[in-house]
């Protein structure tokens, strides 16, 4: 009689893999409401990323430890997320200058453009970075840093972001969950340069 040979089952692996993809999407919804009030999205995002890192780490979590994050990331983010609404407040000025017609002006609006992306890559970079009691200056200098260093981990948060711009183009809400997305790229990138 022929004995049969099991194959390993692989249910238990696609929904781990499935549980994290649900946890980045509600992250994703959580971090929306959180960042409703603009300046709180590094906060938001900090705690998002935390959150996510927590449930990696098979530690428990869930929306009341995630909102204690957004409070304590918020006392020195909101710095953060203003700075990031003036430096969007700069870009416009630059763009309104480039249809103004100055001389150079292209140019110009385009460097512009790109030191606005670099500076939200640095801002998420930071923000996956952030722990209780972490000074934001100090995270973002570092972040800046790395966004330079390591142009791979850059460009893959510049294409997520890009997705939730493109999908909040086609449907507004489905933006939303996408920014968990982003929180679970950041978090990647983060730990891709920790085992560095």
């Amino acid at each position: 009689m022929a004995t049969r040979t099991r194959t390993p089952d692989r249910r238990p692996r696609f929904m781990d893999h499935f549980a994290l993809f649900s946890e980045c999407l509600l992250t994703g919804v959580w971090i929306a409401v959180a960042a409703l009030p603009l300046v709180t999205f590094p906060a938001a995002f900090a705690a998002g990323t935390r959150h996510l890192r927590r449930h990696l780490d098979g530690e428990q979590g869930g929306l009341r430890e995630f909102a204690r994050d957004v409070r304590a990331a918020a006392r020195g983010g909101w710095i953060a997320g203003a700075s990031v609404w003036a430096a969007a407040a700069l870009l416009a000025l630059d763009l309104a200058a480039v249809r103004a017609g100055l001389p150079g002006g292209p140019f110009v609006g385009a460097v512009g453009i790109l030191a606005m992306i670099g500076y939200l890559v640095a801002v998420v970079r930071a923000a996956s970075c952030w722990e209780p009691g972490a000074l934001w200056r100090t995270l973002l200098a570092e972040a800046g840093r790395n966004t330079v260093r390591d142009p791979a981990g850059s460009l893959l948060l510049v294409c997520g972001m890009a997705v939730v711009v493109l999908s909040g183009s086609l449907v507004l809400p489905l933006a939303v969950p996408v920014v968990g997305a982003v929180a679970a790229a950041a978090t990647a990138v983060r730990a891709r340069g920790l085992s560095r």
